[in-house]
């Protein structure tokens, strides 16, 4: 039980979901808009984006991130945008592509893994890259860690100067052939965020499949920030698809009732963080 605010993140669309796996995974950007804004209503603060092109595949095309930037900017003022610089929407410094749109964060992979047919490539001369473009463009960057060595590598770049603030780490669990949703490996990696970065330092966690209200409910009772969204989860339980993103966000909202934490708003949200703040 804590007093501190929640952030909840909703990633809308991701890169694999399709409207086979479920018809709500909102695909064209207005329909990624209106998801968020429902997501948003509902009690999400912070919109995790990927864009996908005319037949719905993933993407780093800058003139769509910027459209989707700018539509939740529109219906979701003061709502955090953090789009994804992740390995299946382009190669190489593609990746990144989107970064001079000066988004308040985008997602940086600092180390490779496995994924469930093929290896997440994370090589370090591109991590340094991205890096790079994220301080240049006062971008903050959301630490993807599916790996113990992720966080680690995070805390040795923010010793560099190569992340200007402190980092803000998200665990990743249960993803096929990387880390799996397993409660002593979560709590040491909370442990490890706050031995490296502070006690009060802010951390999130995603849990993918079936692990996501596992993770939303490890995260949220333990006094950290929770991802949910249909890129990482399509399916309520086993027998019932999520009938949209909000709803996923609600399920999220529920336990931090359950804890007794309130839901962060968006101002709050940007004061944690340490974002710039906006007019709304």
């Amino acid at each position: 039980m804590t007093a501190t605010p929640c952030i909840i993140c909703v990633a809308i669309t991701g890169s694999l979901p399709t409207k086979d796996n479920n018809p709500a995974v909102p695909i064209s950007i207005e329909e990624q808009v209106e998801s968020t804004h429902e997501a948003f209503e509902a009690g999400a603060t912070i919109a995790h984006c990927h864009v996908r092109d005319d037949e719905g595949r993933p993407t780093s095309d800058p003139e769509r991130f910027g459209r989707l930037k700018e539509g939740i900017e529109t219906h979701c003022p003061g709502m955090i945008v953090q789009l994804s610089t992740g390995g299946r929407s382009g190669a190489g410094r593609e990746r990144g592509g989107m970064l001079p749109l000066a988004p308040d964060m985008a997602s940086l992979s600092v180390g490779s893994n496995n994924f469930p047919t093929r290896v997440y490539e994370n090589p370090p001369d591109l991590v340094d890259w991205l890096a790079g473009e994220m301080a240049k463009y006062d971008i903050k960057p959301e630490i993807e860690a599916f790996d113990l060595s992720h966080i680690l590598k995070a805390h040795q770049m923010w010793q560099a100067g190569q992340i200007k603030d402190r980092p803000y780490v998200q665990f990743v669990m249960g993803v096929k052939n990387a880390m799996p949703a397993d409660r002593e490996v979560f709590d040491y990696y909370v442990h490890t965020v706050k031995r490296l970065f502070g006690a009060d330092a802010p951390w999130c966690a995603a849990g993918i499949g079936p692990n996501q209200i596992v993770l939303n409910d490890w995260a949220i009772g333990a006094g950290g920030h929770a991802r949910t969204g249909l890129e990482d989860n399509v399916r309520l339980d086993r027998d019932r698809l999520a009938p949209s993103n909000a709803a996923l966000v609600k399920r999220a909202v529920a336990l931090c009732e359950k804890y007794q934490r309130p839901v962060a708003t968006w101002r709050q949200a940007r004061q944690i963080l340490g974002l710039r703040p906006v007019a709304a």
